[in-house]
Parts: structure tokens; sequence; C-alpha cells
């Protein structure tokens, strides 16, 4: 430190931490506060730290003594919402935002931390308005379209198109493509945007609309509208959430040849299991599992309290489905990540299980869309989407949630699905 000054220190302290390197990072914030205690930018990245490597309560200590020394931080205040969002304390969460906006109206961090925390709440109406700050938030995971035809607000389209474009991961695209129906019945014409891995799939809800692959050349169009934004559109609450399903189906095709693969099932409950999801996603370390962890699996397998006992699939894509080949010590586990080619191809092989279980991942979407039996083995304070406190979701009727009693309890969970599947495989019939 000798060598350096503090305000050389915390920059390069800045720019490791914007680069993920998280442990160097704070380590140079922490010699900054060595020489300077009373530093309020490295005390607070100090703390937005703690809360990306989940020690929440630390986060949410360095962040509140941040703000008594300056008061009116607006994007410390910003920050303590995200960090007691973390931490499941969500009235003071939604507090500390409000105080961020109230200070700084036209921060965009502070309006998405509001909205999350909101609509895992079910808190719609304003949490839907609010979400739309998203696109203004450098470190969104979408970067914003800036087309020149304006968002489309719900109205009826007459004889304009309409461009609806997937954003953020597919498990987002696959739970709002949904609205498609319902946009169809407001006229006008429709193209759809998405990923190529969900061009196959969203064929059989489009119906008329085209379809085009993301970073292909688009067709004319008048309005548009991000996924995420037609609940706002058509004005969703708990009540009206769309949630008739099956709102996609799989290609008959397909089922017939994942048929053929799978081969007979002589009586076996097949049970599909997926445990983890894309790595760069910011929260993924909370979310997803190793395969390790799902050992106590085997213990249903071998207990066979029936004659014709429980046969598991990995629905696991790389990086995670490299793990398949090693599974647990007793879990017979057919890899079929590999074989996996899009969602279509898992659409079909969904077709022919009895039930999906699985972490946050695209996959419980997929399996909901498709009205198939699914169990979700979800963190303590999961996204939004899944609501607070219960073990049901309005998207998804078809949907089971198993939610961590602790933060960083998934043991709790694991004992629970493996006590629920032994239940069910002994009273099936």
């Amino acid at each position: 430190m000798a060598e350096f000054t503090v305000e050389q220190a915390f920059d390069q302290a800045l720019r490791q931490h914007q680069a993920g390197r998280l442990h160097e990072a704070e380590k140079l914030y922490r010699l900054v506060l060595a020489k300077r205690p009373d530093h309020v930018d490295a005390m607070q990245n100090l703390g937005i730290i703690a809360q990306q490597v989940g020690r929440n309560d630390v986060a949410v200590d360095l962040i509140r003594r941040a703000i008594v020394l300056r008061p009116n931080y607006a994007e410390a205040y910003s920050n303590l919402g995200n960090a007691l969002k973390d931490n499941g304390q969500f009235d003071e969460a939604i507090a500390a935002c409000r105080q961020a906006i109230a200070l700084k109206p036209d921060l965009p961090g502070a309006h998405h931390n509001l909205a999350l925390s909101l609509l895992a709440r079910g808190d719609f109406q304003p949490g839907w308005e609010e979400y739309e700050w998203r696109w203004k938030c450098e470190d969104f995971p979408s970067p914003p379209r800036n087309f020149p035809q304006p968002q489309w607000d719900g109205r009826p389209l007459e004889d304009r198109t309409l461009l609806l474009h997937a954003e953020q991961g597919f498990g987002d695209a696959i739970q709002f493509i949904r609205y498609v129906p319902l946009v169809a019945g407001r006229g006008g014409k429709i193209i759809i945007e998405c990923y190529a891995e969900l061009q196959r799939l969203f064929r059989t809800i489009a119906g008329r609309c085209q379809i085009v692959v993301r970073d292909q050349p688009l067709p004319a169009f008048d309005l548009h509208c991000p996924l995420l934004s037609l609940p706002r559109a058509f004005g969703t609450n708990l009540a009206n959430i769309p949630h008739v399903v099956p709102y996609l189906s799989p290609d008959p095709a397909l089922v017939d040849a994942w048929s053929r693969t799978l081969g007979p099932g002589d009586g076996q409950l097949r049970v599909g299991l997926a445990w983890a999801g894309t790595p760069g996603f910011k929260a993924d370390r909370t979310r997803s599992l190793n395969l390790q962890q799902l050992a106590p699996f085997a213990t249903v397998a071998e207990a066979k309290p029936t004659a014709r006992g429980v046969k598991f699939y990995s629905l696991q894509k790389h990086p995670a489905g490299e793990q398949a080949k090693n599974p647990p010590l007793g879990l017979e586990l057919v890899d079929l990540g590999p074989k996996l080619n899009d969602f279509a191809d898992t659409a079909a092989v969904m077709s022919l299980l009895d039930l999906i279980i699985t972490t946050d991942t695209s996959v419980p979407h997929l399996a909901g869309a498709l009205a198939r039996p699914v169990w979700v083995m979800l963190e303590r304070v999961p996204a939004w989407r899944w609501l607070l406190d219960r073990d049901d979701s309005p998207w998804y009727p078809s949907m089971r949630l198993f939610r961590q009693p602790r933060i960083g309890d998934w043991d709790s969970v694991i004992t629970r699905v493996v006590e629920s599947l032994s239940l069910w495989m002994k009273n099936r019939p």
C-alpha cells in the first residue's frame, strides 16, 4: 500500500470489482478503509461485494454505515434496498428504494430494485411500472433495443404490425410467450423475435405469427414490445394472470422419435432432473446446485417401494451437464443432455416423463408451459416470479415449489423432495 495513494487503491479496487474479481476488489477496499475509515464509497462497495457473495447481513451493516456518513447517498439507499431484498426483508427494502428515489428521482437502479421487491410481494400494478426502468440500468443483462417505433401499450392493433422480442434468459421468454394469444386478440399482425434455441418450440404457439431468430434482419413493423412488458400492457395482477396451460406443446414427430430413444418404460416412474442454470447469470451462485448434492435421490431408487421403481433422466445442458457423467453413487442417471439440440427436443422428452425436478432454470418454465408435473427447488429468496411463502405458482398450475427454510439450506429442500417423491411412488396406481 505504501506505493499507492488511497485514490489509486480505490480506483484499482473499482476496476477489479467491475471485472468481477471480487476477492481482489475486497482486499483493496479494505486497504482503503484501513487508511481512511470514513471512505464512504469504499465502505458501500465493500457492502455490495458482501451482498454479491451472499453475506447479506454484513452487506446491510456496511451500507447502513455508509449512509450514516453520507445521509443523502441515493445510490447507497438503492443498494441497501437490494441487500435487504436478498435478505428477505421486503418492507425495509421497499422503504430504502423509495428513499433513494426521493433523493434522486431518475436513479434507474433504485426503480429497478423497487420493482423486484414489489413484484415479489405480488404488488403487480406498481411493480410493472417500476420494472420498465430496467432498460436504463447499465448492468441489465439485455441491452435496450432503441427502436424508432414506439412501444406498444396494449391498445387495439387494428392493421398494424407488432414486434414481440425476447429479453433476458430462455426461461423469461418461455414464461411470457403465453401472452401471444391475448395479443392476437387485439388484431393486427405479430412478429416474434426469439433465440434460435426457442424457434421450433415457439412455432406451437405462434399460429400465423412470423418468427424471426435474434440477430437476423427484421421485417417492417409499426410497434414493438419486449416480452416482459406484456404484463404491464395487459394490466396483469394476481387475479388475472393468464394461467391456462398448456400454452406450448411438443412436436408429435419429435415425441415419436424420443419415445423410441427412451424405449419402453416398463412401468417405472420416469423423473427428469436439472440442477443448474447458466453460470453467467448474476444470481446463479444461489440458485444452482452441484449434482453430488442430489445424492439422497439414490435412496429413492434403491428403496423401490413398488416392483417398478424409478428411473432418472438428466435434462441438464453444459457446463453443469458434464456432471451427469459421474452421478452420485447409487443414482442411476440416463444422460440426455448432449442429445437435446433445442427446447423443442426437451419439450418432447418432458412429454414422456412423469415428473420433472429442477432448480430455478429455464426447465421449470418449459415444464409448466407444457402442463407437466414439475417440482422446483428454490433458494430462500428466489426470483420475484415465484412470489413469497407459497408452495404453488399462479403462473403454472402443474408446479410445486420447495423453498429453503433458511438462506443456503439446500439439505432441507432435498430431504423434503426425496420424502415427497418416495410418498408419490408409494401411492401411485
